[in-house]
């Protein structure tokens, strides 16, 4: 009796499960425990609930009473996101979309896939690899992520440099609103609708105006071959040059990724280790692909590139195993950093290409003015940076600075005329550095379009951007905070 009691003591948990049913409802505190955060972990938080639809009718039925009882809610796919997007700031429902896992349907002919959001991004490539088929978005953590939760950060990875991130993927989906209407956008399979591109509205909103329940999304047929290549650099601004001549050259890389010494440090002392050399400072890692005679010569070409550039070494993997040895070092290279430091915080800036021996020198200046280390593992080939800095938050004191040490690397990709995100999202860590990039009228104007949508702003509230006003004074105190070093 005292278990039923408990079970049932909150009216708004016997509502829910009533509409899931009682198993697919958690609320008690040590089952909410490992919903307090996504993968940015420094900001924590506690749902009321959280809740598992199977179905659209379900997430339907479970937003209508939260609008109508005015409870807030956040959508949560893998919680593999890393500004914060579906952290809890306290009370809010979790509508957790893990049941909602099927690929619903398959059209190879005319080139598209019909997926729930809980469906796993990698899965997708691998259900239709048989019949030459792959879907191209390739976050890192494709093996966990989730293809709804894609869409709410419009996820990139390491092929976007030739074939775009997920919106460029994303042909349809089926929405319910945060008043629990049920509504589709796009024509599946048809792109450029008429009308207002509402679908694009949607995707990279982080949740912040609908729950996406089904998506259709664009599959390619896979190419012809690829080739892989390795160089080593034992200057990182020869490869940082070499990064931009390539592009300068017209090729354009399936994948053009770049380490920096640290970063190298970090996978090799991990779980993949290929042997790359410890003293060197950069290595570039290159794919291209299509046709053998087009992808062959454009191999060449970049290996030429390289030499220019006072390579130490460059090499074309012998085989499909050793491409893919080197494929699942770089892919695991956050989560490597855990096998040289305690802690550490990604950050996900994005700058023009011809800039970067700049700016990773600035990122090189805050590493040494903190006392923090810093690893560069990034998409060099379209200028998104993914500085990890190292700190051990038991440290007094580490984490502020550590914080402190991010900002001031979204400061730099700013003033160098890039953003503070490419596809990681804004969510609540990076909220306050949308003042580098937007005023105070910017911001307004995109608050009063998620008003349309969200107008009670209780799905997934107060995420991705500041309150206006005070735009200049705070721009200020962040200023004086970074202490005007960069």
């Amino acid at each position: 009796m005292f278990r039923k009691k408990e079970r049932h003591s909150d009216p708004l948990i016997r509502k829910l499960m009533k509409l899931v049913g009682k198993e697919h409802v958690l609320h008690r505190q040590a089952d909410l425990v490992a919903y307090e955060c996504d993968g940015f972990t420094l900001q924590r938080g506690k749902a009321r609930a959280v809740v598992f639809p199977g179905e659209t009718k379900e997430v339907s039925a479970v937003v209508r009473l939260l609008h109508r009882e005015r409870v807030p809610f956040i959508a949560r796919g893998a919680g593999t996101g890393l500004s914060g997007g579906a952290t809890p700031l306290g009370g809010e429902v979790i509508i957790s979309l893990v049941r909602m896992k099927k690929l619903l349907r398959v059209d190879l002919d005319n080139r598209t896939a019909v997926v729930q959001p809980g469906f796993v991004n990698l899965k997708l490539t691998q259900a239709i690899s048989k019949d030459g088929y792959y879907y191209a978005p390739d976050p890192s953590s494709q093996y966990a992520c989730t293809i709804g939760g894609n869409v709410a950060e419009n996820a990139g990875g390491a092929h976007c440099l030739k074939y775009g991130v997920t919106t460029n993927h994303i042909l349809g989906a089926e929405v319910v609103l945060p008043d629990g209407e049920v509504i589709r956008l796009g024509e599946d399979g048809i792109p450029d609708q008429p009308g207002y591109d509402l679908l694009g509205l949607i995707t990279g909103s982080e949740g912040t105006l609908g729950v996406v329940t089904e998506i259709t999304v664009r599959i390619l047929k896979a190419p012809e071959g690829k080739q892989t290549i390795l160089a080593y650099f034992d200057d990182v601004e020869d490869g940082s040059r070499a990064v931009s001549d390539i592009i300068s050259a017209g090729i354009v890389p399936a994948a053009l990724e770049m380490m920096d010494r640290t970063a190298i440090e970090g996978v090799e002392a991990a779980n993949f280790p290929v042997g790359h050399p410890l003293d060197i400072e950069a290595l570039l890692l290159i794919e291209v692909d299509g046709i053998e005679a087009g992808f062959q010569s454009e191999a060449e070409d970049i290996v030429d590139v390289c030499r220019k550039w006072n390579v130490r070494e460059v090499k074309v993997a012998k085989d499909e195993q050793e491409a893919a040895a080197w494929w699942a070092n770089r892919k695991t290279g956050f989560g490597a950093m855990g096998a040289i430091s305690p802690d550490y915080l990604v950050q996900d800036g994005v700058i023009p290409r011809s800039r970067l021996p700049e700016v990773l020198n600035k990122i090189r200046a805050i590493s040494q003015e903190t006392g923090l280390r810093i690893a560069n593992i990034f998409h060099a080939g379209d200028g998104n940076l993914h500085p990890l800095i190292l700190f051990d938050a038991q440290k007094p004191g580490e984490k502020e600075k550590a914080l402190q040490a991010g900002s001031r690397c979204l400061k730099a990709c700013a003033d160098a005329g890039g953003s503070i995100t490419g596809e990681h999202g804004v969510g609540i860590e990076k909220k306050e550095e949308m003042r580098f990039i937007f005023t105070d009228e910017e911001i307004e104007a995109q608050t009063r379009i998620r008003s349309v949508f969200n107008p009670d702003n209780l799905l997934n509230p107060d995420k991705l951007f500041p309150q206006p006003g005070r735009c200049a004074e705070v721009k200020q105190e962040i200023k004086e905070q970074q202490g005007l070093k960069v």
